[in-house]
């Protein structure tokens, strides 16, 4: 979960706005008491869209709550719930294990900043760790598993993604519901794939220019540059049918109050998002910029 779920909460009615906004600052304040201030700095919008499919159907109450950026109104926030606490154990794991494969990927000195930010994090990892030990030894063993991928330079999309793929349908493990698990398993695998390659395909240019792995490199025979048309057109066909998947999981859910946001995000905003990728035109910010520009979006 990489940062690039981006809800439409402009074009939603102003009550989904709001509990989004409400869902936002609900995981901020949450993982500020359970791993302290500096791990607000890991949130962001994919994690709100974990903890809000780990709530649903349920509404938590709400209350007006002073931070950092709203020290003096406060700002509408949900309770902490157990949702909300595993989802924050969740984003400090997943964000600990991608220190490390950025860390692997560097050579030490353009890899201080990524050492810097883990030796930070260690702390709050080994509580994480402590408290979703399954999921964690989840991770471990999915990214060895891309790791051998990207080492045999991988020519299959479909097996370089399935590590991460799997890796992501292992979070819906912390769900207790068996109809609800096997529902969030194959939304959070689909998910997974097209983060995988729709990071590929953003990273594509980059990754030709550094020699990094990068799937689409070995499975069209390409040298660098950008990505030739005919291979955008067969990559947006394979994030489609994704998207498709994961709206076919996300219908059999009982989605509540949460429908209109949610329905923005599955048939609409991935659709919108993969294009962009595709096309060029979409840039994540550094992770401080962007932190700093989703509270302002969701103030």
């Amino acid at each position: 979960m990489f940062g690039y779920i981006r809800p439409a909460v402009r074009r939603h009615a102003e009550e989904d706005s709001a509990r989004f906004r409400a869902a936002y600052c609900a995981l901020c304040h949450t993982l500020g008491r359970r791993y302290g201030f500096l791990a607000m700095f890991l949130l962001n919008y994919d994690f709100v869209l974990l903890a809000i499919l780990l709530s649903l159907p349920r509404e938590p109450g709400c209350a007006q709550r002073r931070c950092a950026v709203h020290p003096l109104k406060g700002c509408p926030a949900y309770e902490e719930t157990e949702a909300m606490r595993t989802a924050a154990d969740l984003s400090v794991i997943l964000t600990w294990w991608q220190l490390q494969d950025h860390i692997a990927d560097y050579a030490f000195v353009s890899g201080l900043k990524y050492r810097a930010a883990a030796f930070f994090l260690r702390r709050a990892y080994r509580k994480a760790r402590s408290c979703s030990a399954a999921f964690d030894e989840s991770v471990r063993l999915h990214l060895d598993e891309l790791r051998r991928l990207e080492r045999e330079r991988c020519a299959s999309l479909d097996a370089a993604a399935e590590p991460f793929a799997a890796l992501l349908a292992s979070m819906a493990e912390v769900e207790d519901d068996p109809a609800r698990r096997r529902i969030l398993h194959q939304l959070f695998y689909h998910l997974g794939r097209w983060i995988y390659l729709a990071d590929a395909a953003d990273d594509f240019s980059e990754d030709a220019k550094t020699g990094n792995y990068n799937p689409l490199r070995y499975r069209y025979g390409l040298d660098g540059g950008s990505l030739p048309e005919d291979v955008k057109r067969l990559l947006a066909e394979t994030l489609d049918a994704s998207i498709r998947r994961m709206a076919e999981a996300y219908a059999l859910l009982d989605a509540g109050m949460w429908q209109g946001l949610l329905d923005g995000i599955f048939y609409e905003s991935f659709y919108g998002i993969g294009k962009a990728v595709l096309d060029g035109t979409y840039h994540k910010a550094p992770r401080r910029r962007r932190f700093e520009k989703n509270r302002e979006e969701t103030a």
